[in-house]
Order: C-alpha cells, then structure tokens, then sequence
C-alpha cells in the first residue's frame, strides 16, 4: 500500500494514535502540530491530509485553503466542531469529508481508504483517453482499437500522445518534431510525414477513422 497521509491535529494524544493506527495498516505517516507545521510538511506530497480545524494560529480552514494551492489529494477534517455551517464552510474551503469527533477509528480507517480507492481510480482514468472507436492508454503507450491493439513504434506512440492529448489543435511539422524528437534531433521535419503515413496506415488496418488530419500549408491535427 505505502500511501502517505499527513495528520495535523494540535492535540498530541489524538495524533499518536493515527500514526499508529495507520502504521500498522500500512501507510507511510506524517505528522504536524500545528497549521505553519503543516504547510512544511506539505511538501512530502500526500496522498490524504487528516485535518483538524480547531488550532491555534492557523486553523484548518486557513490550512486547507493553503494546501489546496499546491495539492489535489483528499482532505479529511477532524473537529468537535458539527454545526451545518461549519461543514459547509468546510467543503467550500476544499476538504472532501468532514468528521466529528469523537469518531470511530474503525470508521475513519474505512472512509480513508475510501477516499484513496477513488483518487487512486480518478488517476487511472486520466491516463486512458477514449475516442470513437479507439482507447489509448497512455501509462502502458498502447493504443486499442475494437479491442485490437496496434504496435506503434517509441516515436509514433509520442507522435500519436501529442497529438490525442490536443484534440483540434493544429501542430506544424516543426514543432511536432521538436516536441517528440527534441532541439538535439539529427533529422527533419519532413520525418514526421513519413512516421504520419505509417501511424494512419496502421490505424486503417482496423479502422475506417483517420484520426489524423492534414491541415494543407500547416501541419496536423487530431479529430477523435
């Protein structure tokens, strides 16, 4: 498992004992005492905060909306605090849960690993894109079509992630040879037509879908 997850609380006690719950289910704990202590450990990159709100200087709220500035993962408030207007402050600040204390540990364990499974699989899907008939995976760099996978070479896989990740933009032969190849590159631009013709030629072994279009006088572009 090996998740991180930052646990702020001003009470000593209370963090104690989830950094030894969650140790013990696996996860990699960090820990602050306060809102500035957390804002440092921030930089550990998280993947769930557990947040009081009731601290002295910063509270939660001022922390979350901080984090929020730089970090996407969940954010789980802690607090004796259950008043409708304080949760609703809550998830207008950014947090995604809000727990009132005294809780349940058993409970707090379940919903944090909730809350994991569902970033876990929001990041997943950001890494396929879906088109007309063809799914491209782009952490695998496989492109499926009707469930048949075409080989693509290293440079036509790129040539294929610029493109499908820029749906309508038109990109000149140029700068798609810089993008993939790089300012090092010992080549031409006029290699990008001969890698276009064999990407659409594979693509028409299964499909009647080009995906790539030619934009006479510019470059290309992708149409999903």
């Amino acid at each position: 498992m090996n998740e991180k997850i930052l646990v702020v609380d001003d009470e000593k006690g209370i963090v104690d004992m989830l950094r030894s719950y969650f140790e013990m289910s696996d996860y990699q704990v960090y820990t602050a005492l306060n809102g500035e202590e957390a804002l440092q450990k921030v930089s550990t990159h998280p993947d769930l905060v557990l947040l009081d709100i009731n601290m002295k200087g910063l509270d939660g709220f001022t922390v979350c909306e901080k984090i929020r500035e730089h970090i996407s993962c969940p954010i789980l408030f802690l607090t004796a605090r259950g008043e409708t207007a304080d949760k609703i402050k809550g998830f207008h600040v950014g947090a995604d849960d809000y727990i009132v204390k005294p809780f349940d540990i058993d409970e707090l364990g379940a919903r944090v690993a909730a809350h994991l499974r569902r970033e876990n699989r929001r990041q997943e899907e950001s890494l396929l894109n879906f088109f007309t008939d063809m799914v491209i995976d782009y952490s695998k760099r496989e492109v499926t079509i009707y469930q048949t996978k075409v080989s693509l070479s290293r440079k036509e896989f790129d040539i294929v992630e610029l493109l499908s990740e820029n749906p309508g933009q038109v990109f000149e032969r140029e700068r798609i040879y810089e993008s993939v190849w790089g300012l090092e590159g010992d080549g031409s631009s006029d290699t990008i037509m001969e890698h276009i013709r064999k990407i659409r030629s594979k693509f028409a072994a299964v499909t009647l879908h080009s995906y790539i279009d030619t934009v006479w006088g510019v470059g290309y572009k992708w149409v999903g």
